[in-house]
């Protein structure tokens, strides 16, 4: 029996991935566990093990292609074996795959479509001049009895004309904006943006201003658009694109969706999630229609400065021309440099950032350090200020639990954590990457040592799996190997607080018997978030730090 084997999960928010090199061909035989691919996402390099065994009757990729959750990698004889298959279940596949099943949708949507066109609900409204209307939601098509209201267009006191839109609502097929039959002033508004409403629902009460009449409504019409299998992500928003494409210019819409975006309510969702305005995202399908695609690729886009700055209304600035000056070469970045590169633009824009510095006399320290560093390496690590660091950090969060913190801005809501895990920020030639030592307020400084060391080592060769770069609380990026004074480091959000290390320097110190004495000073720069942190708790956190280093029994006290 042919199996498919498909790309599995790959961790949160990734959805696609590079493929870097083939392990397997036609005709060979694997066994479960056996690594299929090797690909690279924008966190790490991976291979991928099958979930099945058995002959390989077709391989469907090859290197270089880009990958997404879900396709199928190659397909399988399994030659009788009858162990149950591994199903990844969750809603990101669902949406994965939505677009490689579009044919069978836009039948079923014809087939709704053409059910609904057939209905028509006859009802006669008493609406003379001065009399009180009820206005309820129509019937939104078969099997659809339910809504969600995204906004209400409306309110106490204003004058309403026919046809005029009064909310906007969101069912399982589409987002739609229901218009009024009835014309009047709005003495009453029953609804709000979030509500679940039920059709024949009391959305508005209307003083009315017409006279008697029968009206024929029709139910809501989701507008046929043909869905392509795979959506090109625009790379460039033309200047002026964006006015172009705004829907409510449109005139090739029913009336009901006139004025709504040409998007499926999953792209909406995702784009009101992510803080973009769905009007202003270009559609590449045909009739400007927008795929989840376009909305990544018009947020992307932002983020590397290709589009509108977000919030803050600056507007990017073109790059010269620099062959005029001499030669030039371009370089695509890699995905790790890529992701770098995109999340710290996003940090450093969200983020107030605020950066303390201090200095810690560390000469005691590295004699303790140099001598207990025997007893760590016969577990074939070493025991290094970082290490050490991160054993101190770990027990000043339980003493500052705003630094073990993330905000929700959405909900007005710190978040504060009952684990502590910290990232270390390691240098590598394919760019920065933080694995992350978990629970290391539970670990000794050998255990801590061990698993920095092995971490480290991953990272360098490219071998750090997603769950090891995940769920980190705080972050250290010590740059002491290579020098430096002091530096302000960019806080890894959803994190709060990173401390950067610079390299240590003997400096005269005056001691308390009056004199200047050399003393081994290590500098420590602090970068917070104001909306979290204040001044004040970032200076005691860091005085701590340093108190910690110069006597650390005053951890235990």
């Amino acid at each position: 029996m042919a199996t498919e084997f498909k790309l599995p999960e790959l961790g949160e928010n990734i959805e696609s991935a590079d493929i870097v090199n083939v392990l397997v061909k036609v005709g060979d035989v694997i066994e479960k566990e056996q690594s299929i691919i090797e690909i690279e996402t924008d966190k790490a390099t991976i291979e991928v093990p099958s979930n099945v065994s058995g002959k390989i009757t077709e391989v469907l990729v090859k290197q270089g292609n880009s990958v997404k959750v879900g396709q199928t990698i190659i397909k399988v004889d399994e030659g009788g074996i009858t162990e149950a298959k591994a199903e990844v279940k969750s809603e990101a596949k669902k949406e994965s795959k939505a677009e490689t099943k579009a044919e069978v949708e836009v039948e079923t949507k014809k087939e709704e479509i053409k059910s609904e066109t057939k209905k028509e609900v006859k009802e006669t409204v008493q609406s003379g001049p001065g009399q009180i209307v009820e206005f309820k939601v129509p019937d939104l098509g078969e099997n659809i009895e339910s809504a969600d209201v995204i906004n209400v267009l409306v309110k106490v006191g204003d004058s309403i004309a026919k046809d005029q839109g009064v909310i906007e609502i969101e069912t399982d097929k589409a987002t739609i904006e229901v218009p009024s039959s009835v014309q009047g002033k709005v003495v009453e508004v029953n609804v709000k943006t979030g509500d679940k409403v039920k059709v024949g629902n009391v959305l508005i009460k209307v003083e009315s201003s017409a006279s008697t009449q029968s009206i024929k409504k029709e139910p809501a019409k989701v507008k046929e658009e043909p869905v392509k299998k795979e959506t090109p992500a625009t790379t460039e928003i033309p200047k002026g694109e964006v006015s172009e494409l705004k829907v409510g210019e449109r005139d090739d819409q029913p009336p009901i969706l006139r004025g709504s975006a040409p998007a499926a309510p999953s792209v909406r969702r995702i784009a009101r999630e992510l803080g973009v305005d769905i009007n202003k995202v270009p559609g590449s399908g045909e009739s400007g229609r927008i795929s989840m695609d376009d909305v990544k690729a018009y947020v992307k886009n932002i983020m590397q400065g290709k589009g509108e700055a977000v919030g803050i209304g600056i507007k990017k600035e073109a790059l010269p021309d620099f062959t005029k000056y001499g030669k030039v070469e371009r370089v695509a970045m890699n995905k790790i440099r890529e992701k770098t590169a995109t999340h710290l633009s996003y940090a450093w824009s969200v983020i107030p950032h605020v950066t303390q510095f201090d200095k810690t006399d560390i000469t005691e320290f590295e004699k303790d350090r140099k001598e207990l560093s025997k007893k760590v390496e016969e577990h074939g690590a070493k025991l290094t200020v970082t290490g050490i660091l991160i054993k101190i950090i770990a027990e000043g969060m339980k003493k500052f639990p705003q630094f073990n913190s993330s905000i929700d801005m959405d909900k007005m809501e710190v978040i504060y954590k009952k684990y502590i895990n910290i990232g270390v920020a390691v240098d590598t030639e394919y760019g920065l990457l933080v694995p992350v030592i978990k629970n290391a307020d539970k670990k000794n400084l050998i255990d801590i040592s061990v698993e920095l060391n092995t971490l480290a080592e991953k990272a360098r060769n490219k071998k750090l799996s997603l769950e090891e770069m995940q769920g980190g609380c705080f972050t250290i990026t010590n740059l002491g190997g290579i020098g430096g004074t002091y530096f302000t480091p960019i806080v890894n959000t959803p994190e709060v607080a990173i401390l950067g290390v610079s390299r240590g320097n003997y400096e005269p110190v005056y001691n308390k018997e009056g004199k200047f004495e050399p003393r081994l000073m290590l500098p420590l720069s602090l970068s917070y978030d104001h909306r979290i942190i204040d001044g004040a708790d970032a200076i005691r956190f860091l005085r701590w730090v340093c108190e910690a280093l110069e006597e650390p029994l005053k951890i235990f006290m």
